[in-house]
């Protein structure tokens, strides 16, 4: 195979065994990678309703046939199991040099089953793989995992650990690749802690066979060139000042979300922006594998109560933890962040849970005492911002309730609807009413609200790659499906949406990935049409959708807060405006071939190869 390694890498945790599988080719061609290939692996060998931290539920980390290649931005992977914060499905995504690395390493997925007996990590150096015991490593941090991992294995291997948080069961425990790099997403830190592993250390240095290599580094030469071309002599701003750059966006369209979504407009914002953290604390620009962006943020705040150096924070990290605190103490979101990657945690909901309990605080919901500080939880208190994100990651005192995410932690006392949450997971930092497909887009993901599985965010503010108004509703199912279906590709592939949505996704009757496409073809040899890959995209969020049904997830659950639908913005360029969803949802199940509760017909199944 060209593009695959055509290798499945099956690890029994259980028995302590590993064994070497083939890759079916159909499966590759129908499915593509990463995020296809593990959602075809957990319908096929995984009972939807079994408990996401019990033996029955299988992990898998899957790459993508661009992954480990010279393709810009091809350093993804993904990680999909059961999640134990949602019930629902979970494609965790995450790049930095590990993707690549085990990609290199001759896998094209790893899969895990069972509980090891006692803590273990596994090891790849290239075709070999054992499992070792992890003991000595169970309560360490992430950055301590890694060195240690690191200097029992080989000093050039790249690792993907969980920290205290995984182990404990956080349900928004990250597991943490390269040190900084997240798959933060659902939990899948929490299920890995539940099976007793505590990492994965792989050294690969092979290449990725491929079809076509002339015509696949003339691609590369072609897109890097155009990249560099659209910016002209001026800065690449994801290089320059980081995804928080995105804050002056969202804050402009009334869409950065404020004290637990209340407004979509935050008056400190200038004090959080991506260019304020260049500014006092960047160090490095931090790129990827094969990337030419270099969006990630290596900082250090240098003094101060706050004082430490890592990496981060990111967009969404400064709107949970920030604006969505009502916090603008940028030194004290960026130690929080570290907290959150030294422990691994998702920075979103650790933030949107904090945001909750705010709200619920300020309103006499939870008492003082309940969260244990000298004085009334409220929105803005820095101090107490990274003091509950400590106490999360340790789960000592409210940490321990904080550790549910914030539906479980609503619940508890009784108001669900201050949980700002679709399927149980928390929102990214748009405020939907102000951007209607992203309303729908949270509410249909299939992992619970997400940005990153159909980001309608690009062309309702960012007009990337052409540009729509972010107030209608009535164009928007569509655009959602083309946009869902398209990062589908992209996450199979292997490829990062930064430089993929902008250089290989064009806009056409539908949203289409050419590019993506181009590259694939030259990779695998397999002369994909883009019409198949669409189709491929829809096969895998049509999968996906099948897993949540069997799950006992319907239309009830494809849902947005109270908050959302019926409480207008208060101001900015939205104010009045409610998310439409209700008015959205039936059109755009009409165009999945679901039927009115969600379903998909057995007539797209079988169009889809799904019966």
């Amino acid at each position: 195979m060209f593009g695959w390694t055509g290798k499945v890498l099956w690890v029994d945790l259980s028995n302590g065994r590993v064994a070497t599988r083939s890759l079916d080719p159909r499966m590759a061609r129908e499915y593509v990678g990463g995020r296809g290939l593990g959602v075809r692996h957990l319908l096929d060998h995984v009972d939807p309703r079994t408990d996401p931290l019990g033996p029955d539920n299988d992990l898998v980390m899957a790459t993508g046939p661009l992954t480990g290649t010279a393709a810009p931005t091809g350093a993804r992977y993904m990680v999909m199991t059961k999640s134990p914060l949602t019930g629902a499905l979970t494609c965790s995504n995450s790049g930095g040099h590990f993707p690549a690395a085990l990609k290199k390493a001759g896998w094209d997925a790893v899969i895990f089953q069972g509980r090891a007996p006692e803590p273990v990590y596994l090891w790849v150096d290239g075709e070999r793989a054992e499992l070792r015991s992890a003991a000595h490593l169970w309560g360490k941090s992430v950055p301590q995992t890694d060195a240690a991992l690191r200097a029992e294995t080989d000093p050039a291997a790249k690792t993907a650990v969980i920290g205290p948080a995984g182990e404990a069961g956080v349900r928004f425990a990250a597991i943490m690749n390269d040190r900084h790099r997240a798959a933060g997403r659902s939990g899948v830190g929490a299920v890995m802690g539940a099976k007793n592993l505590k990492g994965v250390a792989v050294c690969g240095d092979g290449r990725v066979a491929l079809a076509d290599e002339k015509r696949f580094r003339s691609l590369v030469t072609k897109y890097i060139r155009g990249f560099k071309k659209s910016f002209g002599d001026g800065p690449v701003p994801l290089r320059e000042w980081g995804t928080a750059v995105t804050v002056i966006g969202t804050q402009n369209f009334g869409v950065f979300p404020t004290r637990n979504f209340q407004t979509g407009r935050f008056e400190g914002w200038e004090k959080i922006d991506g260019r304020m953290l260049t500014e006092k604390y960047l160090e490095q620009a931090k790129a990827c594998f094969a990337c030419p962006i270099a969006c990630g943020r290596g900082t250090r705040v240098p003094e101060g109560p706050y004082a430490g150096e890592g990496e981060g924070p990111e967009y969404e990290t400064v709107y949970a933890l920030g604006s969505n605190c009502g916090v603008d103490d940028l030194a004290a979101v960026t130690r929080a962040n570290y907290i959150c990657n030294e422990a691994g945690m998702d920075t979103i909901t650790m933030g949107a849970t904090i945001a909750c309990a705010m709200e619920m605080s300020e309103r006499g919901i939870i008492p003082e005492k309940d969260v244990g500080l000298d004085r009334r939880l409220a929105f803005g208190d820095a101090a107490a911002l990274v003091r509950l994100v400590e106490m999360t990651a340790k789960m000592e005192g409210f940490g321990r309730l904080l550790a549910w995410g914030s539906l479980r932690l609503a619940r508890h006392y009784g108001h669900p609807q201050y949980a700002m949450v679709s399927k149980g997971q928390e929102f990214a930092g748009y405020d939907p009413r102000g951007e209607q497909g992203m309303g729908l887009a949270y509410a249909t993901s299939p992992i619970g609200a997400s940005h990153m599985r159909g980001d309608p965010a690009y062309i309702e503010l960012l007009g990337v790659p052409k540009q729509i108004d972010p107030l209608t509703w009535h164009d928007k199912p569509q655009i959602v499906v083309d946009w869902q279906n398209v990062f589908c590709v992209i996450d199979a592939a292997g490829l990062c949406v930064f430089f993929s949505v902008r250089n290989y996704v064009r806009p056409d009757e539908a949203i289409r990935p050419e590019g993506i496409c181009d590259l694939l073809n030259a990779a695998t040899g397999l002369d994909y049409s883009v019409d198949e890959l669409c189709t491929a995209g829809e096969r895998i969020f049509n999968a996906e959708r099948l897993f949540l049904v069997r799950a006992g997830f319907s239309r009830r659950d494809d849902s947005l807060p109270p908050r959302i639908v019926a409480e207008p913005l208060p101001e900015g360029p939205a104010e009045g405006m409610v998310c439409h969803l209700e008015e959205m949802l039936t059109d755009y199940y009409r165009l999945r071939g679901w039927d009115a509760d969600g379903i998909p017909t057995p007539e797209k199944l079988a169009e889809l190869d799904l019966a």
